[in-house]
């Protein structure tokens, strides 16, 4: 059943936070620029045993929010490192009945609570995922990531299990976690799959995607942070292997490797050399496959060396 188009819900929007003190400033003025009734939404923002000046921000964030009509929240999961037990703190604490997710180095457009509430006036609604976009970057690896949409949600969307969203953009139903339970807090990744998945087994609801619901997203500037980033979407494969018997990542073989780097050599680079002296590629293209080939081999070290732990087993009630 379709309601009114006056629909205008409580939303709680919650973001975990550790070591956030670069991100917070650009992130809090997003969240105070949201064009969403401030009366109708709140900022529950959850610091999880940051060693930085996290709490110092949050606090000060707080009372000038205050001073502008913007309710926004400072609170604190001391007890637990997970970014899903933050969360889950965030969760206990929400008046909403949307809970919007989001994460530090997000920067979420003025639109985007608007834009992730909508689709949730059909009542048939319970998870609507938004999109990803890449923040403007200077590096090479910032620019890559950039176009080739890395972290676009409509590649997740299409996953042969079933449909989801990285918790980056995300809105639920708070009646979805009375009846499923919260975040698994000692998972480390894949949370955000498990989420969804469960929502989708154990009720009736629907997931759906809000194109117009975007966040910009941080990329990795160095291959460390890129080679970190690969290796937790391994661990990821893992763990939802065994949670749900989904397929695993194949293994890269020498073979392939060496075909794919005399490809890229005799046929890749001097095709995209012609596209961008025409005027119709960017340099980027030229070391595309490289780096392709550095994330998968990263991700599939993730998956080799992951294990999940008996914790993670563990789904606290709301």
């Amino acid at each position: 059943m379709i309601k009114n188009t006056f629909f205008l819900p409580k939303v709680s929007v919650i973001i975990p936070i550790y070591n956030g003190e670069q991100d917070l400033p650009d992130l809090i003025n997003c969240l105070q620029s949201q064009t969403y009734p401030k009366d109708q939404v709140e900022y529950l923002l959850v610091n999880n045993n940051s060693q930085d000046n996290t709490s110092e921000i949050l606090q000060k964030a707080t009372f000038e929010s205050e001073k502008i009509g913007v309710n926004l929240q400072a609170l604190n999961e001391n007890n637990i490192q997970s970014s899903y037990a933050a969360r889950n703190q965030g969760i206990r604490q929400a008046t909403g009945e949307i809970l919007a997710f989001t994460d530090a180095d997000c920067r979420p457009l003025k639109t985007w609570v608007e834009e992730l509430v909508k689709p949730f006036i059909d009542e048939k609604i319970g998870i609507v995922v938004g999109e990803i976009e890449a923040l403007p970057g200077n590096t090479f690896l910032e620019k890559y990531a950039e176009r080739n949409s890395i972290l676009s949600q409509k590649f997740l969307l299409e996953h042969p299990f079933l449909p989801y969203g990285q918790t980056a953009n995300l809105g639920i139903r708070r009646l979805i976690f009375t009846k499923i339970g919260l975040f698994r807090p000692y998972l480390t990744t894949g949370g955000d799959a498990d989420i969804c998945w469960r929502s989708q087994q154990q009720s009736d609801y629907k997931l759906t995607f809000a194109a117009k619901a975007i966040i910009r997203h941080r990329h990795r500037s160095t291959f460390k942070e890129l080679r970190s980033q690969w290796e937790r979407y391994g661990r990821s494969n893992l763990y939802l292997h065994e949670l749900y018997g989904v397929d695993l990542m194949r293994n890269l073989t020498t073979k392939e490797v060496i075909y794919r780097f005399g490809r890229w050599l005799l046929k890749e680079i001097p095709r995209d050399t012609i596209k961008i002296l025409q005027g119709k590629g960017s340099p980027i293209d030229l070391i595309k496959m490289p780096i392709d080939l550095f994330n998968f081999n990263a991700r599939s070290n993730g998956q080799k060396t992951a294990k999940l732990s008996e914790k993670a087993q563990e789904i606290p009630e709301l």
